[in-house]
């Protein structure tokens, strides 16, 4: 009976054993486990919100758009990755060079927009300007997770690669009935609705560019580049804000009401005589009835 009871007590002693090994092996797989999706959630956030910048889109080499007489952009290669932007060509003596920094969830650059596309737009047509628009993302925190301004961007930039001679009007109509900031934003498929309704070519391309995020990355650069400065041929040593206007290198000291009165003597004064003592017909800029049509 004794040795029943020792041979019991050994059973007993090993099946112990074995069952803290196997619950040490479990808590070390879960332990190693959770340590792993870890590693994997940050890897897919670092994906997310730091992809390398990857090539730019076509006709924006400095980092922007330039669109010249008739709303037709001027074309130039995409930035290649890692590089820095190269500034566009100089304008004429008589033909003024307006920039433009924006984000597509900014209210203000939407008020500036609503009260001074048309008269941009009348410049534009006749030759009077240039417009180079600077797409970028500052508000990509604030649309409800769903990364607006980023996302916005990239549509914009997709554009500028299929449809330049359209970047003018899709611009002009992400800010008409612009979403608010703190907002979802428009959806994708809005999006493209608007690129349609605009008359963008390629549509497409244009589609799985934005499906693709083919630009994400370069928004993201781009973003940081305007942010750090420098600000070629400019007055100002980095974009501090959105809308940043700047005028033959000068910039626009705005107040919000955005009264394009106040905006056309400025771009007078800052061109000083050079439209009066032009010889060709390029028309002198002056200020237009403001205000744009809304969206379908």
């Amino acid at each position: 009976m004794r040795e029943g009871a020792r041979e019991r007590a050994r059973e007993l002693r090993e099946l112990h054993k074995k069952q803290d090994r196997t619950r040490r092996r479990v808590v070390t797989l879960s332990v190693v486990g959770g340590v792993l999706v870890v590693i994997v959630v940050v890897a897919l956030v670092i994906l997310n919100f730091a992809q390398p910048g990857g090539r730019g889109p076509l006709n924006m080499l400095s980092d922007g758009i330039k669109i010249g007489t008739g709303l037709k952009a001027v074309q130039t290669p995409g930035l290649p990755a890692n590089s820095k932007p190269v500034p566009s060509a100089t304008n004429p003596p008589a033909v003024i060079d307006i920039k433009l920094y924006v984000d597509y969830l900014c209210p203000n650059c939407g008020t500036f927009e609503k009260k001074n596309g048309d008269q941009l737009r009348a410049w534009l047509k006749t030759g009077a300007a240039t417009v180079e628009i600077h797409p970028i993302a500052v508000l990509t925190t604030k649309s409800a997770g769903t990364q607006y301004s980023l996302r916005a961007a990239n549509a914009a930039a997709c554009v500028a690669e299929f449809s330049p001679d359209h970047f003018f009007d899709f611009n002009d109509t992400l800010f008409i009935d612009q979403p608010k900031e703190g907002s979802a934003g428009l959806t994708d498929e809005q999006i493209e609705a608007r690129a349609t309704r605009v008359g963008v070519t390629e549509m497409t391309q244009v589609t799985k560019c934005m499906a693709d995020h083919r630009f994400r990355g370069w928004v993201q650069a781009a973003t940081t580049r305007a942010l750090n400065g420098p600000i070629p041929g400019a007055d100002v040593k980095n974009i501090a804000g959105t809308p940043t206007i700047i005028v033959d290198g000068t910039q626009f000291k705005y107040t919000t009401a955005f009264d394009p009165n106040e905006f056309a003597q400025f771009v007078l004064q800052v061109a000083g005589d050079a439209f009066t003592k032009n010889p060709s017909p390029t028309p002198t800029p002056s200020p237009t009835p403001s205000g744009s049509p809304t969206a379908g």
